[in-house]
């Protein structure tokens, strides 16, 4: 019979094709395993003595507070190694979401050396600034390089470089989880690239070992006492959200206007050297180092007592200083301070618990300012515990929808808009 033949044609093809099919993913998962395999142990070992070096010089510095006068030294010196060795990796992690965006140029492995010493001597010298945009290079920069040596395809290469986001995120943090989802949302507003969830989801988890396995810690962070969700908590974790949104988007819009500011000194090694003048005038004038560096100390702090009004408002603008000005680090750690201590401020007027609030601003402003609300929900998961899960990720959505479209990563592009009517703004276009 005709129709009889058609059927077994047609599930003959079928059963060829699901042969196909399997043997295609079953080859191109083995491929990305050994990919995510050689790379997450390298950039996890990058990120352990990384760790191990930014701990030394900050224990350093505490202990031998007389060194920050040299900090306008340090930043000089830094633009010096940038304006002649690094001009094509200045960037920085801009420079990597411009290559997924629209690859042109491997993305020379200088990058590594230059952003590892430019953020030790940063922070040695009592610069206020993270950690993440180190790591991220770093693991942006290796990654890269494999493109070259296997000598990948342009669609491999940007699932590589991802890779190389996610573990260096993961790994410096210790959240293989949130890694894993930053490389993959980062780069287009709106957007996951699903193409490669599995090998950013196995190199972030190799890479989070691998650093772990050197001997590495990372700092844990509690919240005791979360409530029952109801109606009155649902509004209350909407409105904070809102009010860390709204923090994130003046983080950004600061650090984007201090950028203008700096850019009209024409030689650019000078602007850390005037920048770093600054810094050390206000550090002297508030009289403590409690809000340079990392800040750890403080965001621990911020879990267990109310901190005053100015806390997030002082670490907001001395970052924004201090990268705009040429230092180098990463945003996401002073954005934890900041996010930490303004939620523990906020427990004076919002009946949730302080830790709760600190931990919902510990990763709502980065959500706001980084664009990244999946990436900062698991990370919130992954450092309290998913008891706090609705809190942390109405804190996150809203700070995201309300930060608007300008983040700290002025490459991001806008796969999907916060709200549809604005595509009908040409900068949204």
């Amino acid at each position: 019979m005709p129709v009889k033949n058609l059927t077994e044609g047609n599930l003959s093809y079928l059963h060829r094709f699901q042969k196909l099919e399997f043997g295609l993913l079953l080859a191109n998962s083995l491929k990305w395993l050994f990919f995510s395999a050689l790379l997450g142990g390298i950039i996890g070992s990058a990120s352990a003595l990384f760790l191990v070096a930014l701990n030394l010089v900050t224990d350093y510095r505490e202990q031998n507070q007389w060194i920050i006068i040299f900090l306008p030294l340090a930043g000089l010196l830094i633009g010096l190694a940038y304006h002649y060795w690094g001009k094509e990796v200045v960037k920085g992690n801009n420079l990597l979401i411009e290559e997924l965006q629209s690859p042109k140029n491997i993305i020379p492995i200088i990058m590594a050396p230059l952003i590892f010493a430019g953020t030790i001597i940063t922070h040695l010298f009592g610069g206020s600034a993270g950690r993440e945009g180190t790591a991220v290079q770093i693991g942006g920069a290796f990654a890269d390089q494999f493109t070259k040596v296997f000598k990948l395809k342009p669609r491999d290469r940007k699932i590589i470089l991802i890779c190389g986001i996610s573990a260096g995120f993961a790994s410096v943090f210790g959240t293989p989880l949130a890694g894993a989802v930053f490389g993959i949302e980062v780069f287009v507003i709106g957007s996951l690239l699903y193409t490669a969830i599995l090998p950013s989801f196995v190199t972030a988890v190799i890479a989070d070992y691998v650093c772990k396995a050197w001997g590495v810690g990372h700092t844990h962070y509690s919240i005791p006492t979360v409530p029952q969700m109801d109606m009155i908590n649902l509004l209350l974790s909407l409105g904070t959200g809102i009010i860390f949104g709204l923090a994130a988007r003046s983080f950004s819009t600061l650090n984007h206007g201090l950028s203008q500011v700096f850019a009209k000194i024409k030689y650019p090694p000078l602007r850390p050297l005037v920048g770093g003048f600054i810094l050390i005038g206000i550090i002297y004038l508030l009289g403590t180092t409690r809000y340079i560096g990392l800040g750890i100390p403080v965001i621990s702090e911020s879990f267990t007592q109310q901190e005053p009004y100015y806390t997030f408002a002082i670490k907001l603008f001395l970052t924004a200083l201090t990268l705009s000005a040429g230092f180098k680090g990463g945003e996401v750690t002073p954005l934890f301070f900041i996010g930490a201590t303004l939620g523990s401020f906020l427990s004076i007027f919002v009946p949730l618990p302080v830790g709760l609030l600190a931990g919902m601003g510990f990763v709502a402003v980065f959500s706001g300012a980084a664009n990244t609300p999946l990436a900062c929900i698991f990370m919130g998961v992954e450092l309290f515990g998913a008891e706090c899960g609705v809190y942390i990720g109405l804190a996150c959505v809203m700070a995201y929808l309300f930060s608007g479209h300008t983040g700290i990563y002025r490459s991001q592009t806008i796969g999907s808009p916060k709200h549809l009517l604005l595509k009908r703004h040409q900068f949204l276009s």
